[in-house]
């Protein structure tokens, strides 16, 4: 619960710490004393959207500080969630909002992030402010209402868990759908390069392999040319060195047999044309190396088909290798792509079906639900002086939602035997009052928010039902703290708790304070709300029996 709640420069509150009790607080004072900035306060406090306008003028920063006490589990594990802790039974939050318009919210004195600070108010606060009654008047609220009067939410879960889960395959469905075209366009491109990479089979440095050997075998034809035209001009014409030399060493010969000593130049002769032949022989060898015709054109044609496709992939042997692996792996890809498109689609329709029949299982629970929600707010009614006023609750199928297929609308027939229709048809501002009084009421006895406010609740209503009012939130009270801001009179009576806000105004300044009333100071109170300013005995007497009457001071 909230258990003190300090201002400081805000709007007209220069600064202010207002205690709170258990059971039910209420605050009064007159119209502008500045009541809705306490309001407002609270609201800032827990993370709402906050205007450099809530400074008091001339100050540079606002300040907010709330203590709740004790602390929930329920939020404590929203603290867990955010990775902070309380090691006792309080929590303080506070929220300074800076005159240019900044803001700084903090949790047990640190720095905590406004979505924090919204976090831990839905686990501590439920704020009715005076145009709240207006959800009433929109149907696309009204089941938000409905499913928070079940007290088990395990069948909505389970279907927003499962819904959740389709959206998700429905998601990944679709962007795969859209793809699915230029995948395939991908696919055939990628099934060409394969095939014209594939049917090369290149391999590790062939280019330059080839390259090499193109230079090696362009060389060795060169060479044999060479040799054949030596060997000839030694061997191989029709006079040739070797027979002349051959000749002359014969005629050499027949010389000696007159001259002994040219003998020796006969042996010389035959020497030399050994040597010739050898030579010969030799440079011949030179040509035996050369390819045929046949494997040099099967080596340049080899050598041209790997450089072009390798320039043409902007790549050398080893890249196009590369490219064909990719190649080959990314239709594999795309192929189980396809396969996955196929599973997607069969579990999409499985998980319509789980969600579609989890739908029908939450509509038959609302059904239900709509039953007892209608009889226990006619029981409220009733007794906030609207007997004849009956609430159903239409509901409707249509598509699935996160919510399931229902949509709800509240219908009320104000008066028997009138049909049922829906509430901005028929309702005035103060049975809207009452009628979201009388939820409250209802969804109080399921939820396990501590605290209530309720500003200015009794709009639109007097006397009887006023006084209904009153003992509805003081009824309230028994279970959760209650904090009302009112100007009636019916209802102030009725709190444990009363405090009084006043404006004070000189020549310069305006402030509003804050004060815990006593008795007396609350029986003159309730006469002023009452009475104006008639402080006459009669009208005191009548305003401390009203309180003796509610049983706040018992004689």
């Amino acid at each position: 619960m909230l258990k003190e709640l300090s201002i400081e420069n805000l709007a007209v509150i220069a600064s202010a710490q207002i205690p709170l009790e258990t059971g039910f607080n209420v605050f009064t004072g007159e119209t502008g004393a500045g009541k809705s900035i306490l309001i407002h306060g609270i609201q800032a406090v827990l993370g709402q959207r906050t205007s450099r306008d809530f400074v008091r003028t001339g100050c540079k920063k606002a300040t907010v500080t709330a203590v709740f006490s004790p602390v929930s589990e329920t939020t404590r594990a929203v603290l867990a969630e955010y990775g902070q802790d309380t090691d006792d039974n309080a929590l303080i939050i506070s929220r300074e909002i800076s005159a240019d318009g900044g803001s700084i919210g903090r949790v047990n004195g640190k720095a905590a992030p406004a979505n924090l600070l919204r976090a831990l108010g839905e686990t501590l606060v439920d704020i009715h402010g005076q145009h709240d009654s207006q959800i009433l008047l929109r149907p696309e609220r009204h089941l938000d209402i409905l499913d928070n009067f079940g007290d088990d939410r395990s069948l909505l879960e389970q279907y927003q868990h499962e819904f959740s889960g389709l959206q998700a395959v429905a998601r990944t469905l679709t962007q795969l759908r859209k793809t699915e075209q230029d995948k395939m366009d991908r696919l055939r491109t990628l099934q060409e390069t394969i095939s014209e990479i594939g049917e090369l089979d290149p391999q590790p440095q062939e280019d330059v392999q080839l390259d090499a050997r193109f230079q090696a075998a362009t060389q060795a034809e060169d060479t044999a040319q060479l040799a054949e035209s030596i060997s000839g001009m030694l061997t191989d014409r029709d006079e040739n060195i070797s027979d002349a030399i051959s000749s002359a060493a014969e005629l050499l010969n027949r010389l000696a047999d007159a001259e002994p000593d040219a003998q020796p130049l006969a042996e010389r002769l035959r020497a030399l044309n050994i040597e010739l032949r050898d030579i010969s022989d030799e440079v011949s060898a030179y040509a035996n190396g050369q390819l045929s015709p046949e494997e040099f054109e099967k080596l340049n044609n080899r050598r041209n088909a790997v450089n072009e496709t390798a320039l043409r992939y902007h790549t050398d042997a080893d890249g196009l290798r590369e490219i064909y692996e990719q190649a080959v792996r990314e239709v594999d890809e795309i192929e189980n792509d396809s396969d996955r498109l196929r599973s997607l689609a069969q579990e999409r329709q499985t998980r319509l079906h789980r969600v579609t029949d989890l739908a029908k299982q939450l509509t038959a629970h609302r059904m239900k639900l709509a039953e007892q929600f209608s009889a226990r707010v006619a029981e409220e009614l009733e007794y906030l002086n609207m007997p004849k006023v009956q609430l159903s609750v239409r509901l409707t199928q249509g598509k699935l939602t996160p919510r399931g297929m229902d949509q709800a609308e509240f219908l009320i027939s104000a008066n028997p035997g009138e049909p049922p229709k829906p509430i901005a048809q028929i309702a005035s501002g103060g049975e809207l009052s009452r009628l979201m009084l009388a939820l409250k009421a209802v969804l109080a006895e399921r939820d396990q928010i501590p605290t209530l406010i309720f500003d200015e609740i009794d709009t639109g209503v007097s006397g009887k039902a006023a006084q209904k009012i009153g003992k509805k939130l003081r009824a309230l009270s028994a279970h959760h703290q209650i904090i009302c801001v009112t100007h009636l009179a019916q209802l102030a009576t009725q709190a444990q708790h009363h405090l009084l806000i006043e404006k004070h105004s000189t020549d310069t300044s305006t402030n509003t304070e804050v004060t815990v009333l006593d008795h007396a100071q609350r029986v003159r109170e309730i006469a002023r709300i009452m009475g104006g300013e008639d402080d006459s005995a009669l009208l005191l007497q009548t305003a401390e029996a009203a309180l003796e009457a509610a049983g706040t001071f018992p004689k």
